[in-house]
């Protein structure tokens, strides 16, 4: 049986010139993995990627799964700060502007670097990254519930914590896959008949 990869990275980069250089190592990962693929990424060519020993870069980092498992958190992160700040203002907003605005910034967010998006849904089952996947959807889905619950007179909803889930599922799914497929989605007009469409599902899920 093989053994199962080290994901975690050695030890954290507490000063400046530590974290330019997992900086720099994160930063090559993601353009070799973009490029080449995760099969043709080692740690030798991500080490001369980036411009540092390899001796440096097993200071942080035991494997190149690692590596990818810090570009996979990386991305998460930045997709959570694009979604986060939209899913705590629609609050207070009437139905189908909530919907609307939060199947707007999904896009937004998994319009944050395309290539790397793709590569990264092919290789997260390879590196052992699931969960975090989860937490992040999890977080969507407490957040979107609460919001259910607060609205639930204007709604046919019964179960607010499935109601939220089947929400936060089709417009991940949509946009996810809107990305990954429909290169198209880059224009604004097919950016905003995907938003209308995603829209209007949701709604009339919630409504009818």
């Amino acid at each position: 049986m093989a053994r199962k990869p080290l994901i975690n990275p050695r030890k954290q980069a507490s000063q400046e010139r530590s974290r330019a250089t997992v900086d720099a190592l994160i930063e090559a990962t993601a353009r070799i993995l973009v490029r080449d693929g995760f099969d043709k990424a080692s740690t030798n060519r991500i080490a001369e990627e980036a411009g540092v020993s390899i001796g440096s870069l097993y200071q942080y980092y035991p494997s190149k799964e690692a590596l990818v498992a810090a570009v996979i958190e990386r991305h998460n992160q930045q997709l959570m700060r694009v979604v986060r700040g939209v899913l705590a203002e629609v609050v207070t907003l009437p139905v189908e502007q909530a919907v609307r605005s939060l199947v707007t910034v999904a896009i937004e967010a998994h319009r944050i670097d395309p290539r790397l998006h793709r590569v990264i849904a092919e290789q997260i089952p390879r590196v052992g990254q699931l969960e975090n996947v989860e937490t992040f959807s999890r977080d969507n889905y407490a957040l979107f519930r609460t919001y259910l619950e607060a609205h639930r007179d204007e709604l046919r909803i019964v179960d607010a914590e499935l109601a939220a889930f089947v929400c936060v599922t089709s417009i991940e799914a949509l946009t996810h896959m809107a990305v990954l497929h429909r290169p198209d989605i880059a224009s604004d007009e097919a950016f905003a008949t995907l938003v209308d469409e995603a829209t209007r599902l949701i709604v009339r899920y919630l409504r009818e």
